[in-house]
């Protein structure tokens, strides 16, 4: 027969659900445990005139494929993540490149000699790029105000474009003023 399992919501731990699953032919796949019973089959229903449907009429059981679920971890700004991809794809070269060079040395190849002056160029590529994925983090880091430091840039940033927008909004208000007052822009009437 079937198994119960147990999952926590993904909204905070706190309600639980319990789904059962069964094999592909056994009876009452889909339905839920609680409906089930001790017997393993769906309780008979009653339908409008009193009797019982059983069997012959099962109503749909709605079940979604998958359930969302939050993301643990914050997605990764794009920068960083297109730093991070570009040095993924330099160290995935470099591993062939060596492992390359490594076979033509064992072959006793002519290749050998470029693919090892290849690997080392491309072993000073591929740490280059493991640390412009660091730099690129602390970066956007500094400017977008994640370190929350009183001496941060991004809230010194943050501070003036916010004081920006409220000069322009009360400019913006102003203007909106005079051109109630007068209907030719003018700032009095003659």
């Amino acid at each position: 027969m079937g198994t119960a399992e147990r999952r926590e919501a993904p909204e905070g731990g706190a309600a639980a659900r319990t789904t059962a699953r069964t094999d592909a032919g056994a009876p009452g796949r889909g339905i839920p445990a609680a409906e089930r019973g001790a017997t393993g089959r769906r309780p008979a229903r009653k339908d409008q005139a009193g009797g019982e449907s059983g069997g012959t009429r099962e109503q749909a059981h709605y079940r979604p494929l998958w359930v969302e679920e939050p993301a643990r971890r914050r997605r990764l700004p794009d920068p960083v993540r297109t730093s991070a991809v570009r040095a993924v794809i330099v160290i995935a070269v470099t591993l062939i490149q060596a492992m390359v060079a490594f076979l033509c040395t064992l072959a006793g190849s002519w290749l050998a000699f470029p693919m090892v002056i290849g690997s080392v160029v491309s072993t000073i590529l591929a740490t280059w790029a493991a640390l412009d994925v660091w730099v690129t983090r602390q970066v956007w880091n500094q400017r977008n105000g994640v370190v929350s430091a009183p001496s941060s840039t991004a809230r010194a940033l943050r501070r003036e474009r916010r004081r920006a927008r409220r000069q322009e909004r009360s400019a913006e208000r102003a203007r909106a003023r005079i051109r109630r007052r007068g209907a030719a822009g003018q700032l009095s009437h003659p």
